[in-house]
């Protein structure tokens, strides 16, 4: 979609056109090919390009409401837009930690996108004004803003080069994605890790600009960042929803109040661990013999190193030095880590795993690795599986050894 069709679809006679390829998106079951012949037929006068971009609008909004929720069906999208946003409640937890430390203060979003976290700080209570590269992307976060009825301001430019000074906070997300795909190398994201250095430094971006009047930053990065390339004093903080590991963020020491942490958004609420929940922390990690329960940490609490701080709050240890499985003889529920009650040691060797399987009934395997070689979907044909039950496999290593556990969530 080009700005002028953009433009066209905010008219009367675009929102019409928009009402129409909804109805048909709907009545098609949402195929695409049947959806267009509809709209083709009941908007004879449009344009070829107005047809297509207005269901793919209505295509996008469906696709999108799974990620942002209901305000979804409002809003404006680009494909690319749309994968690259961040999920609403992972968006709204962390406006919110910024409200909650500025009550009522600024934020720049820079290089904002169509807006999915700008709503987040508008909708928590901060004066939130976002900065956009590409023309199309920030017309459309302006008309999202006015769509869902959020007080802000978008404006086009190139966030290396504005001023934050008047702003109390900046937030900023490099775009780590190329002609060829994701982009692992932080040297090649836009902008490049030297800037995101400065930015979370205080020292300013471009022209000298500063981080915000008070240095406060916060930067959004990749999951996979290594530990030794934050910045002394910066918090990173590793967040998962349902989970899955959506992002890491890197606060400013004027932000910071951990240097690592991890949060785990679910149905039931929001929930955090830091160092200090860590009792092992510099110290030597406890392991212990497999007992009757196995925990499987979040994703988040793995990437933020903090797999101890489980082990702490479930009175065990660690199955392995190196293994990101926790043991304990007790059961606790914990939004850290997934709980299940061990069975059975059974044999690690395949044709002995074999057999010990078929003799069990097993018909249906579900399988779990960790620190071990083994591809789960090839291992499940070679096992050739019959039978009316269902399980769970681990397959791991305990003290060094590989080690095969029969399990059941609990």
């Amino acid at each position: 979609m080009d700005l002028a069709t953009f433009d066209w679809l905010r008219s009367t006679e675009g929102a019409a056109l928009l009402d129409v390829a909804a109805e048909a998106y709907a009545d098609a079951d949402g195929d695409p090919v049947a959806a267009a012949e509809q709209v083709r037929r009941r908007a004879p006068g449009a344009s070829a390009d107005q047809r297509a971009a207005a269901l793919s609008q209505v295509t996008l909004r469906v696709r999108a409401v799974a990620k942002l929720g209901p305000d979804a069906i409002e809003m404006w999208f680009t494909a690319d837009a749309l994968e690259q946003a961040t999920r609403r409640r992972v968006a709204d937890h962390r406006a919110g930690r910024l409200a909650a430390a500025q009550p009522g203060g600024s934020v720049l979003d820079l290089g904002c996108g169509v807006g999915g976290d700008l709503l987040a700080f508008s909708r928590a209570g901060l004066i939130a004004a976002g900065l956009e590269l590409d023309p199309l992307r920030a017309a459309m976060a302006a008309a999202n803003l006015v769509a869902l009825g959020l007080p802000g301001a978008v404006q086009q430019g190139d966030a290396t080069t504005v001023d934050l000074a008047p702003f109390d906070a900046v937030f900023a997300d490099p775009a780590r994605r190329g002609a060829r795909g994701r982009v692992f190398d932080v040297q090649q994201w836009t902008p490049p890790w030297p800037w995101v250095l400065e930015l979370l430094g205080g020292a300013g971006a471009g022209a000298g600009a500063g981080a915000g009047a008070a240095g406060k930053a916060l930067v959004k990065v990749a999951p996979g960042i290594p530990h030794d390339l934050v910045p002394e004093g910066v918090e990173a903080e590793w967040v998962s929803d349902a989970g899955d590991v959506k992002e890491a963020v890197l606060w400013s020491p004027a932000l910071a109040s951990a240097s690592r942490r991890a949060t785990v958004i679910g149905d039931g609420g929001l929930a955090t661990l830091t160092e200090e929940d860590d009792p092992y922390a510099g110290e030597d990690r406890p392991v212990q013999d497999v007992g009757a329960y196995l925990y499987e940490p979040d994703g988040a609490v793995i990437r933020a190193g903090l797999v101890t701080a489980v082990a702490a709050g479930v009175r065990g240890g660690l199955v392995d030095p190196h293994i990101a499985y926790v043991t304990s003889e007790d059961l606790f529920h914990t939004p850290f880590a997934r709980s299940y009650r061990v069975l059975e040691h059974l044999p690690y060797r395949e044709k002995q795993l074999k057999a010990a399987l078929r003799e069990r009934g097993i018909g249906r395997l579900a399988i779990k690795k960790r620190g071990v070689s083994v591809t789960p979907e090839e291992l499940r044909k070679r096992l050739a599986l019959r039978g009316d039950a269902e399980a769970t496999l681990v397959l791991t290593r305990v003290a060094g050894e590989g080690t095969a556990l029969l399990v059941e969530p609990c």
